[in-house]
C-alpha cells in the first residue's frame, strides 16, 4: 500500500512538473503573440501613413499633369500664333515673330521642367506603392503568425486541462488507497486486540 501511495505521489509530482512547464511555455507563446500583435499594429500605422503619402503624391502628380496639359495647350496656341506671325513677318512683322519665338522657347523650357518633375513624382509614387505592398505582406505574415500562436496556445491550454484532470484523478486514487490502508490497519488492530483479549 505504501508503494502504491509513493508511486501515486511520484506520478502526481511528475504531472505537476509537466503542467508547470506547459504554463511557462504558454506564457512565452502568449508574450510572442502579443509582440506579433504590436508589430502588426505598427505596420498598419505605417501602411496608413504611406497610403496618405501615396494619395498626396497622386494628387500632386494629377496637378502636374493638369499643368502640363495646360502648357501644351498654350504651346499649341502659340504655335498657331507663330504660324500667323510668320505670315505677318513676311510682310514686315519680324519683331512680333521674335517675341513669339522667345515665348515659345520659354514655354518649352517650362514644359521640360514640368515633364522632368512629373517623372520624378511617378518614380516616387512607384516607390511608395512598392513600400505599401511590402508592409501589407508583413502585416499578412504577422496575422498568420498570430493565428498560429493562438492555435498553439489553445492546444497548450487543452493539455493543461487534461493534466489537471489526471492530477485530480491521481489524488482521488491516492485518497481511496489511503482510506483502504487505514481501514485495513484498523481491522488489523482490532484483530490483534481480540487475540490478546482471548489469551
Amino acid at each position: 500500500m505504501t508503494s502504491i501511495n509513493s508511486k501515486a505521489s511520484s506520478e502526481k509530482r511528475s504531472v505537476e512538473g509537466v503542467v508547470h512547464t506547459m504554463h511557462a511555455e504558454l506564457d512565452d507563446i502568449l508574450h510572442q503573440a502579443k509582440n506579433y500583435e504590436e508589430k502588426a499594429k505598427k505596420a498598419m500605422v505605417d501602411a496608413g501613413r504611406l497610403a496618405d503619402e501615396l494619395r498626396s503624391e497622386q494628387d500632386h502628380t494629377y496637378s502636374q499633369e493638369k499643368a502640363k496639359k495646360s502648357l501644351q495647350s498654350q504651346l499649341s496656341n502659340l504655335e498657331d500664333q507663330f504660324a500667323e506671325a510668320s505670315e505677318n513677318a513676311i510682310r514686315g512683322g519680324r519683331n512680333t515673330m521674335a517675341k513669339l519665338e522667345t515665348r515659345i522657347h520659354e514655354l518649352e523650357t517650362e514644359l521640360g521642367y514640368v515633364q522632368a518633375h512629373t517623372s520624378e513624382n511617378v518614380k516616387g509614387l512607384q516607390k511608395s506603392d512598392r513600400r505599401n505592398k511590402e508592409l501589407q505582406f508583413a502585416i499578412d505574415e504577422d496575422k498568420k503568425n498570430q493565428a498560429r500562436m493562438s492555435e498553439l496556445a489553445g492546444k497548450l491550454q487543452a493539455k493543461v486541462k487534461m493534466y489537471k484532470r489526471q492530477i485530480e484523478d491521481a489524488e482521488e486514487i491516492a485518497a481511496l488507497n489511503l482510506a483502504k490502508f487505514r481501514l485495513a490497519q484498523q481491522e488489523l488492530e482490532e484483530v490483534e486486540e481480540r487475540s490478546r483479549a482471548a489469551v
